[in-house]
């Protein structure tokens, strides 16, 4: 019983504590916050909470009754898929509120049979807001309204690296690695790359091919393996060392 009485009273004290942390953001923050609407696909979409969690949202969230209500519908469906999406979507919903840099409102909209895409679009019109959305149609009619739209698709390319897993490029070992068998090297941008087998090879520039690439708070670094030679290349440079012993 003394657990529980502890348990309840540390749950408590968790959501007083983040309640004033929101309202100190909030009166810190001052005026000029964009209402954003924020519609089924980017609550499926479990990634636009890890970008709010990293705090680079700060304006007000507002999520629709009517985009609950279809979250519902769907949770209820027969698609598997959606139904398991959707579950998730209603997961966000309840996480984004615990968010502290800014205030998420359950908006009590009409729940007529408005579709819910032609809601968001009047909702964001009258109140000279933007959409939140995963959804390419939404915001190409959205932006015929001339409302702002914010993509979470669109952020992810933006972030995207400029390299992807099995490109070839060329880069300078500059220093030897952790691994007493790998070398290290820059690509233009500043990205580290470690390249096995290298670390005999200071100062040579290498035809190299990507691996993989890690993604931290500190930046991205890549992990690449030095390109086999072709063996016709192989086979002509025997030729040339052959042809020059004779000479």
């Amino acid at each position: 019983m003394e657990l529980f009485i502890l348990f309840l009273v540390a749950a408590i004290f968790a959501e007083t504590t983040i309640i004033l942390i929101k309202t100190f953001y909030k009166k810190s923050s001052g005026g000029g916050k964009r209402k954003i609407y924020v519609d089924t696909s980017a609550l499926m979409d479990r990634r636009i909470l890890a970008v709010a969690q990293t705090g680079f949202i700060s304006d007000d969230v507002i999520i629709p009754r009517s985009v609950i209500r279809e979250l519902q519908m769907l949770a209820d469906g027969h698609d598997s898929e959606k139904r398991a999406r959707a579950r998730m979507g209603m997961d966000v919903v309840n996480e984004l509120e615990r968010v502290v840099f800014f205030d998420t409102t359950i908006l009590q909209d009409e729940l007529d049979r408005t579709p819910v895409d032609e809601r968001l679009i009047e909702l964001a019109k009258k109140n000279h807001g933007v959409i939140l959305t995963c959804d390419f149609n939404l915001g190409k009619v959205a932006k015929t309204e001339k409302i702002d739209v914010l993509n979470v698709n669109d952020l992810a390319l933006v972030l995207r690296g400029e390299y992807l897993s099995g490109e070839k490029l060329q880069v300078k070992i500059t220093a030897a690695g952790s691994n007493p068998k790998q070398g290290v090297g820059y690509l233009p941008d500043g990205v580290m790359v470690v390249v096995d087998n290298a670390s005999k090879r200071i100062g040579e520039t290498l035809d190299v091919e990507f691996v993989k690439f890690l993604q931290t708070s500190a930046g991205r670094m890549a992990f690449a393996k030095i390109c086999r030679e072709k063996p016709a290349a192989r086979k002509n440079l025997g030729r040339s060392q052959t042809r020059h012993k004779r000479q």
